[in-house]
């Protein structure tokens, strides 16, 4: 019996996800038009916005964590 139980369950999710997975597919646009919902990029301001982003004063290494530190140059 108890095995009948846990089989019942495991159909009815399993139902269940591949129902949910399914919803919303095959609903024409209305109006047969395109939803343009993307926002409109201004160019210039853009530009202008990069243009306020400061040079750093030393190069980003990522992986400075994970190389060990450079041993030191011995001299002649």
């Amino acid at each position: 019996m108890r095995i009948l139980v846990i089989a019942a369950a495991v159909l009815t999710l399993t139902a269940a996800s591949a129902e949910a997975q399914g919803r919303g597919r095959g609903q024409p646009n209305e109006g047969g038009q395109k939803a343009d919902n993307k926002p409109k990029v201004d160019d210039k301001a853009y530009k202008a916005a990069l243009e306020r982003i400061p040079e750093p004063k030393e190069k980003y290494d990522p992986w400075s964590g994970a190389r060990p530190a450079e041993p030191a140059k011995k001299s002649k």
